[in-house]
């Protein structure tokens, strides 16, 4: 019998990620001419920089004994009713979008949609939400999310100098704004050169203002009378931005009805779980004059080859991949997956269901209002205006309200003036809302007696009368089995992980194992508000505090900041800190940021939005750091250089020799290293950035620690840094993480902290040895995929022995050159053979990037291999004459069930070969939902709202 440590299968887990057996691992090797993991990655990885300790993260455990870990960790969490408002609400997820969206594989491990053929479902649901956005705040299009409300804020502020009218500097901030937005702000504003002034929201303008902030319902609770200040604003010649609640603008007058330019706020009450701070669904609305320069995704409606209504990402050069260090928003990821859950919260509810909500949220605040004057107290004593949504503050004893609701159970919010803030929601019962009132009073209520008599917090003035959510869509799936139906069948129009291997390079499409996942919905983790007292929030403590930990022996940091809540995000806060580390050794002048030509397009951004001046740096012919045009570069600026940011491995998909050389080549000219994390799933247990000499990375957890993509989001891009930065990570206004003067770069502490449990357990179940064999088996399958691909499609660059990193380049120009055939026509027929294309035309033009990551079995490494030599040969066919490009499967794909139900057939090829490439599809076929979509039909006729219900079922586009 086997020896009990055998039997335990503490590192199962590391069996059921890792794909290939290690007998397939074996086979793997001995066709790449190594007889062991570590001897490729000796042979790959130089040697200089190999790390030979092993990570210190404890386990491995088993599943079973990670979560019953875990459980007891977030116990430690006090789930209180919180009212403390600012924002953040409590809100009851429909059991059919808990269940049909965030806890189901088949939306959460989707990608961003830019494959649209293959990506319509959820393309479906965030028009949806755009609709949702537009109809509540009355505006002409929105985008489909933002990061958080504060984020959105800072891109308000953006978008707004760079389209409005004036040429001044001011931003006029109400002082009645959430605190963290102003915080967020102010941070962004720093390195723009804007100049931020607060005061009463009808307060008069500063000179030079070119945009006013105004919070409805504020943060008090206040409502605004926007009409005025709107006037105001725009005869000073500045533009209207404007803070608000969704489920609020069901009963006030909607921004855009008022003179709004800009409105912004979070769909978090509709359906999502406050989190610790997130991930949640933000939202940017604007005026139609502003759509081709608002930041973020916007999902628009075209057509297909056949005429056929269809979805997409459109306008897509406004994105920061195109205007790189012309860009004044680094935005990369989204928040797609909770703005679906809005969106399906939305449709669920309809515009009855959401207005009672409101109702009776408002109601219940009302009663509260009264209960409060008639015992003495009122509400909001400090202000004259007694109006509300669902906000009340007040003057009153704090300790003996505090007192008296910890004794019950609740959060309110105690101001540092004395005041006392309640935010009621749509979880407030009967029984809730008494216990508040004692809390408050004292005194028992009486509800009935309250409800006869209940306060009215929104003036005739400001009530709205347009009606909201119109759309056929928000009417038709009230029914539970109207909705799972609905949901199913928009997921069953998307490629996810469920399908196939999603190759896509520079986005490490691994396992998001369901175990990993099981902890994002426990109520311990899902409903603490992001400022719940200290002693209340010690099991996520616990959790940060490990987690940091492990991470920052993983990168070879000394720090780690969580707060950044996409990758993107985590360049921007990397590069803050690096600015503050220079300001305060008298060194502000520093503002040269050398970035290699193949840098991520979101590097040249950050950069930009940080006020740094951005060099680019020649690559040589091999893909590598051009050292001679580097040396000239950092010579020429040293006196100036703040950053070099470079991205290990490469973008190209190389270790490069010379990394280390590169680093101390930066810092004798007395700059800072900024290490990319996009590529770290090459890295963990083999090397680490803080050993290669890097000062500074973001963490895409989203990528290599098994966080899911969702579709477009959610994200985290915590940074770790070296011990000479840390005293200027990121800090927050509202709850200080550290002794920083460094502003926020995010609404809450800890970024979206209920999705931390995820990368949390990767670590723990893998362990040290799962983590490092991980790394090697994604630079095993690779170098496999690479080397069997190699002979069709030459691998652009490799490292020494040929050996590539984590991911390959394959360069199509060469057939494209003497075929017509183009990386798109190779990605849209891979469609047809079951896979989601690799990342097209990035870093080089005319190529199709790689990456398989190590959870992909060797057989699915085998099929997608023969679907890529199928191609090659049906390319070889009209290289030898056989079809023109034109009639070639390759341009008519992806072949859909209309194409093969015509009554006639016209094409060169067969409906088998359209269909059935290989005999993979007939066991199990995914098919498309639609042809090939029309690009440039969809940005030249640009319609961002929900199409007439009709257009789905009839499959006609009006020209």
């Amino acid at each position: 019998m086997r020896p009990l440590s055998e039997l335990l299968q503490t590192d199962d887990f590391t069996r059921r990620h890792i794909g290939p057996t290690p007998e397939e691992q074996a086979a793997m090797l001995s066709e790449l001419g190594y007889a062991t993991l570590n001897a490729l990655t000796e042979a790959t990885v130089p040697a200089a920089i190999l790390r030979h300790d092993p990570i210190q993260s404890g386990g491995p455990v088993t599943e079973a004994q990670a979560i019953a870990d875990l459980k007891r960790v977030a116990q430690k969490n006090k789930v209180f009713r919180s009212y403390i408002g600012m924002g953040y609400s409590g809100t009851h997820t429909p059991p059919v979008i808990l269940r049909n969206i965030l806890e189901n594989p088949g939306w959460y491990t989707a990608y961003t949609p830019y494959q649209a053929e293959i990506a319509q479902g959820r393309l479906e649901m965030l028009l949806n939400f755009q609709q949702v956005v537009m109809d509540m705040t009355g505006m002409d299009v929105a985008n489909a999310s933002l990061l958080d409300e504060a984020t959105a804020a800072a891109e308000a502020m953006t978008l707004a100098k760079r389209s409005g009218r004036s040429k001044g500097d001011v931003l006029y901030v109400a002082d009645d704004v959430h605190p963290q937005t102003l915080d967020v702000i102010r941070t962004r504003a720093e390195y723009f050169g804007y100049n931020i002034q607060t005061g009463p929201a009808d307060g008069a303008l500063p000179d030079g203002t070119f945009a006013a902030l105004i919070q409805t319902p504020g943060t008090h609770g206040d409502l605004h009378d926007l009409t005025p200040i709107a006037e105001r604003v725009h005869a000073a010649g500045a533009e209207l931005i404007v803070a608000t609640d969704l489920l609020a603008g069901a009963l006030i007058k909607p921004p855009g009805e008022c003179g709004a330019d800009i409105v912004v706020g979070s769909a978090q009450r509709f359906g999502v779980p406050m989190g610790f701070g997130g991930p949640h669904a933000a939202f940017l609305a604007c005026k139609d004059e502003y759509k081709r320069s608002m930041p973020g995704r916007v999902i628009g409606v075209s057509r297909d080859a056949r005429g056929k209504t269809a979805l997409r990402m459109a306008m897509q050069t406004r994105e920061q991949h195109i205007r790189r260090e012309k860009a004044t928003s680094n935005i990369c990821t989204a928040q797609a997956l909770l703005a679906n859950m809005a969106a399906a919260y939305a449709v669920w509810h309809g515009p009855e269901g959401i207005r009672t909500i409101a109702e009776r949220v408002h109601l219940m605040t009302g009663m509260l209002y009264t209960a409060l004057h008639q015992s003495g107290h009122s509400p909001d004593g400090f202000r004259t205006q007694e109006t509300f949504f669902d906000t009340l503050t007040f003057a009153g004893d704090v300790d003996l309200v505090r007192a008296r609701a910890e004794a019950k159970g609740i959060n309110c919010r105690y101001q540092n003036d004395g005041r006392i803030s309640i935010s009621l929601d749509e979880t407030v019962t009967l029984a809730d809302l008494a216990d508040i009132i004692e809390v408050i009073t004292g005194e028992q209520a009486d509800l009935a007696a309250l409800e006869t008599v209940a306060a009215h917090g929104i003036p005739a003035d400001l009530q709205r009368t347009t009606s909201y959510l119109t759309h056929p869509v928000f009417s038709a799936h009230h029914s539970e089995h109207g909705m799972l139906r609905y949901l199913k069948g928009l997921e069953n129009k998307d490629y996810s992980l469920t399908h196939g291997m999603i190759p896509l390079g520079s986005c490490t499409m691994k396992l998001n194992a369901t175990t990993e996942m099981i902890p994002v919905t426990w109520p311990e983790f899902g409903t603490i508000h992001p400022f719940a007292p200290l002693d209340q929030t010690e099991g996520y403590a616990e959790m940060l505090t490990e987690l940091e930990a492990w991470l920052a022996d993983i990168t070879g940091y000394d720090a780690v900041s969580m707060q950044p809540n996409s990758g993107a995000q985590g360049e921007y806060a990397g590069l803050l800190t690096i600015r503050k580390y220079h300001e305060a050794r008298g060194e502000a002048h520093r503002n040269i940021c050398l970035i290699p030509a193949s840098a991520h397009g979101t590097n040249p951004a950050s950069a930009a939005m940080m006020g740094m001046t951005v060099v680019v740096v020649k690559t040589d012919q091999g893909g590598n750091i051009d050292m001679a045009d580097l040396k000239a570069l950092a010579e020429k600026h040293s006196a100036n250089l703040a950053a070099l940011m470079i991205t290990y491995p490469s973008t190209h998909g190389v270790f490069e020799e010379n990394v280390r050389e590169v680093c101390d080549l930066i810092h004798r000219h007395g700059g800072q290293v900024y290490m990319d994390g996009a590529n770290m799933n090459a890295q963990v247990g083999v090397t680490s950035p803080g050993m290669i000499g890097s000062d500074v990375s973001h963490l895409n957890l989203h990528k290599t620690f098994a966080i899911p993509h969702g579709g477009g989001g959610p994200g985290m891009g915590p940074i770790g840094v070296k011990a000479h930065l840390a005293p200027y990570l990121p800090n927050h206004a509202v709850r200080p993480t550290s002794g920083s003067r460094t502003g926020a770069v995010s609404a809450a502490p800890y970024g979206s902290a209920s999705i931390l449990p995820i990368s949390y357990l990767y670590i723990r179940l893998l362990g040290p040895a799962g983590m490092k064999a991980a790394t090697q088996v994604a630079i095993l399958s690779a170098n496999y995929v690479a080397h069997h691909l190699q002979h069709a499609y030459p691998v652009l660059y490799t490292g020494p022995g040929g050996r590539v990193a984590h991911e390959c380049i394959l360069d199509i120009r060469p057939l494209k050159q003497a075929t017509g055939i183009t990386e798109e026509d190779i990605a849209k027929r891979l469609m047809d053979y079951g896979f989601h294309a690799p990342t097209m035309s990035f870093p080089v033009p005319g190529t199709l990037m790689i990456e398989p990551t190590e959870s992909e079995p060797k057989a699915e490494l085998d099929r997608f291999v023969t679907a890529m030599l199928g191609i090659r040969r049906e390319i070889q066919e009209v290289q030898d004459g056989l079809l023109t490009a034109t009639d070639s499967p390759l341009r008519h794909a992806p072949h859909t069930q209309d194409d093969l139900m015509t009554d006639t057939w016209d094409r060169a090829y067969s409906r088998e070969t359209a269909a059935y490439p290989t005999r993979t599809q007939k066991q199990w076929k995914y098919w498309p939902s639609v042809n090939r979509v029309d690009n440039v039909f969809g940005d030249r006729n640009f319609v961002c709202s929900c199409p007439p219900t009709q257009e789905y079922a009839d499959f006609e586009f009006a020209e």
